[in-house]
């Protein structure tokens, strides 16, 4: 069986403004609040500062594995070990 590569959008129809405002509605009606507006989000307060800092390759490694064990990423792993250590 042979793979199409690329969708062939000459036989696609376009979504008409009568149908896109039903979908809006059915939305509304099924979770209970207006749809999440489109495209990526305004930027605001960044939760993190980018900091780049060097550290031994032994300190990553525990870092690494640590953070596997609890199913997590090693820098969310870090940054919650020094906001305990600085409380």
């Amino acid at each position: 069986m042979k793979k199409i590569r690329e969708f062939d959008f000459s036989k696609a129809r376009r979504v008409t403004p009568v149908e896109t405002e039903m979908f809006r509605r059915a939305y509304e009606n099924t979770f209970g609040m207006k749809p999440p507006p489109r495209g990526r989000p305004p930027k605001g307060i960044e939760k993190y500062q980018d900091v780049h800092i060097k550290l031994d390759p032994r300190i990553l490694l525990w870092a690494k594995q640590q953070a596997k064990k609890q199913g997590i990423g090693y820098q969310t792993f870090l940054n919650e070990f020094l906001l305990k250590q600085a409380a």
